[in-house]
């Protein structure tokens, strides 16, 4: 028996219906119905047709916004050409942070000193770009009004599709050439307009109350027949990654700890036994903060202490002013020592254990295992009775609880722990043993002045990086691209995603 549908794409088709489009104006039908019929009569053996899987481009929320308001390269030309030179306070924040790289690698703009500052010229060619259209911008422009594009605004529209959520590359599978075979004839012709039994689409309980059923026919449905992808609400991957590895320190029976990203370098270095000279808090490697211009030590007794190991430890006169000096915390290793002094008051439990999943910042460059921010996972253990073999079994137990076997650990250096070491895992796709992070014991200058006795067991791992070899990536910078196309595709669970 065919379905009501059915019947109206067979109809069709026998009227000389030539292509989905021209089924759906003849049958009333929406595409996605016609399409199910259509793979319906199919299976059937009714119909005949192939299948071609067509790309497109979509334009994404922030191209229809340069759309509306220029590109930011664009912007910043305009800006800069028609002022001759312009310093960097004219440009706004997207100008700055997307406009001026962009401009820079096209070639229209250049950047010299002066005595005050940096400003920007625009080069020759330029403002020569500023008389011709701007190939993405026209590219944008077409795709948001429906229009065909050109081989340069394609070309455009292609190389956009890596800019984020500007233009996004879409495949689907499309039939083409349906046609009725002489099954389908006879079917049709067998079953006459009103296809026998009236068809329902739910077996109510009217129907099973009065048995009327037995006078109906049930609608079938081809849950293998595509249909439009529906993308529904889900939680970030990496956000899935962090509340899987919050399971797993739960299990383990820690406690989490929580604090701000704002820290002094006293809780960020001071505490830790990094001294004051170290290379490590440099600005090369450091973000300090001009507002607040000091955060105050809260307890000048635990101050004092930890002056005091510097002094013995180091060999140099601690500075308090120092230690006052605000950054963005560097390490999450910051909290351990807050949490780790709180024991020494009495104010957290020893023994305790207690981990912690927070963002950190480093003033470095970027590459497929390196961002300037990201993420820790942090843990301690205050426990006198604590020992060097249970760190290890700790670390195992966590990873393999991740799902990582193939794993190594290496002595390393670290100021505030000893011993020291670094846990590797080896990462298939580049071939090589990637680190993941750093562990060890603190040090009694670290213990003694915050808790006042010793030992305590501490780590500080990578979270993107075992987050993307869970999910085979091989750039870690793929989290944070906003790309909209991965973020639908990508499974809301497995691979470690819970």
């Amino acid at each position: 028996m065919l379905h009501q549908h059915e019947k109206l794409v067979a109809s069709a088709l026998l009227s000389g219906a030539k292509t989905v489009d021209e089924i759906c104006s003849a049958s009333k039908l929406g595409r996605d119905s016609a399409v199910r019929a259509l793979y319906w009569l199919k299976g059937k053996g009714a119909v005949e047709f192939s299948e071609e899987a067509r790309a497109s481009l979509e334009l994404g929320e922030e191209g229809k916004r340069f759309c509306r308001e220029g590109f930011p390269e664009r912007r910043l030309l305009a800006k800069v050409a028609a002022r001759g030179e312009a310093d960097f306070s004219l440009l706004d924040g997207e100008e700055l942070s997307i406009g001026l790289p962009w401009a820079k690698k096209l070639g229209w703009i250049e950047i010299f000193s002066t005595q005050r500052m940096k400003e920007i010229r625009a080069t020759g060619k330029g403002r020569a770009e500023l008389a011709a259209p701007y190939p993405p911008e026209e590219a944008c422009k077409k795709l948001l009004a429906g229009k065909p594009l050109s081989e340069a605004e394609s070309r455009a529209a292609e190389a956009l599709a890596a800019r984020g959520d500007i233009v996004s590359r879409r495949e689907r599978t499309e039939i083409a050439n349906p046609r009725i075979t002489p099954e389908g004839e006879r079917l049709v012709a067998q079953e006459g307009p009103s296809g026998g039994k009236a068809e329902v689409n739910q077996l109510t309980r009217e129907l099973i109350a009065t048995g009327k059923w037995r006078d109906v026919a049930l609608r079938g449905y081809d849950l293998g027949a595509p249909v439009e992808k529906i993308y529904p609400a889900k939680p970030h991957p990496l956000k899935r990654i962090v509340s899987r590895l919050r399971e797993i320190f739960i299990e383990l029976g820690f406690e989490e700890m929580e604090g701000n990203v704002i820290e002094s370098s006293f809780w960020n270095f001071d505490a830790l036994f990094q001294p004051q000279d170290h290379p490590a808090r440099e600005l090369a490697d450091t973000f300090y903060l001009m507002s607040p211009d000091r955060m105050e030590i809260p307890d000048p007794a635990v101050a004092k202490r930890v002056a005091k190991a510097h002094e013995k430890g180091w060999k140099y006169k601690w500075k308090k002013e120092v230690a006052e000096q605000p950054v963005l915390r560097t390490h999450t290793t910051a909290l351990s020592a807050r949490y780790v002094a709180e024991a020494g008051k009495g104010e957290r439990k020893a023994p305790g254990k207690y981990f912690a999943v927070g963002r950190v910042y480093r003033n470095e460059a970027t590459d497929f295992k390196h961002l300037a921010e990201f993420q820790m996972v942090e843990g301690i253990v205050v426990d006198e009775d604590a020992t060097f073999p249970q760190l290890l079994g700790v670390l195992r137990e966590f990873y393999r609880k991740l799902g990582f076997e193939k794993i190594r650990f290496r002595p390393h250096y670290f100021p505030y722990t000893e011993p020291s070491l670094e846990v590797d895992v080896f990462y298939e796709p580049k071939g090589e043993w990637m680190e993941l992070g750093g562990a060890g014991v603190f040090r009694p200058e670290v213990c003694l002045p915050l808790w006042g006795k010793y030992p305590v067991l501490a780590w500080g791992l990578s979270l993107e990086r075992p987050a993307m070899i869970m999910m085979g990536l091989d750039d870690m910078r793929a989290f944070y691209k906003n790309d909209l196309g991965w973020l639908r595709e990508t499974p809301a669970s497995g691979a470690g995603l819970g």
